[in-house]
């Protein structure tokens, strides 16, 4: 369980309240965070080396943001501590 609680450090959205709004809010947050980055992402691809860059700042923090949805309904759930 001390991995659990090592993540919850770099994810600290996932780690509030365990009721629905909480929930919520966290999927909120991570998804209008991931579509933003998404976004600036799409919009500056053309240009060619600050395109790979935001292609792959892109998908890691799709990952987080994907990681931190999964971790905050685990959490919810009481699967981890």
């Amino acid at each position: 369980m001390e991995a659990v609680k090592n993540l919850k450090k770099y994810f600290p959205v996932a780690a509030q309240k365990n009721d629905v709004k909480s929930l919520v809010i966290a999927i909120v947050i991570y998804v209008v965070v991931s579509a933003v980055v998404g976004a600036v992402s799409g919009l500056l691809g053309w240009i060619p080396v600050i395109g790979w860059i935001l292609g792959i700042v892109s998908t890691l923090v799709g990952l987080y943001c994907l990681a931190g949805i999964v971790l905050a309904v685990l959490d919810f759930l009481g699967t981890i501590e």
